[in-house]
C-alpha cells in the first residue's frame, strides 16, 4: 500500500492547469535569461501571472478545491466542487471573486466575538 494512500492531495483541474502554465512560464523565462533575451524573459514571467489568473476563475466555477481534506469521493482531480458556487468560508479567492461569493463563504465562518 501506498505512504499517502489516504490522504487527499489536492489535484484538481485548477491546480494542475495553473501548475503547468506557470512551470512553462518560469522555464521560458529561464530559457530567455540564460540566451540573453529580454523580450522572453517578460513573456516567461506574463505566462506565469496568466497562471494565477486562469486558475482563479476555474476555481470559482468549481474546479479547484476548498481549503482542507475532502471526502475520498471527491479525490478524483476531474471532481467538481459543487460548494463552489456559494463559495468556501475563510477563502481569499473567493472572496475576491465578488459580493455575489462573499456572504455565502462568511456565513460559515466562526461567528464574530462579541463583547
Amino acid at each position: 500500500m501506498s505512504a499517502h494512500g489516504h490522504v487527499d492531495l489536492g489535484h484538481t483541474v485548477a491546480g494542475w492547469t495553473g501548475t503547468t502554465l506557470a512551470l512553462l512560464g518560469c522555464a521560458g523565462a529561464g530559457l530567455a535569461l540564460c540566451a540573453g533575451w529580454t523580450p522572453g524573459i517578460w513573456a516567461g514571467l506574463g505566462l506565469v501571472a496568466a497562471a494565477g489568473l486562469v486558475t482563479w476563475p476555474l476555481h470559482l466555477a468549481g474546479w479547484g478545491k476548498p481549503s482542507g481534506p475532502r471526502p475520498a469521493s471527491e479525490w478524483d482531480w476531474r471532481t467538481r466542487d459543487a460548494a463552489a458556487r456559494t463559495g468556501h468560508a475563510n477563502c481569499l479567492g473567493c472572496r475576491a471573486g465578488g459580493a455575489r461569493r462573499a456572504p455565502a463563504a462568511l456565513e460559515t465562518a466562526a461567528p464574530p466575538i462579541r463583547v
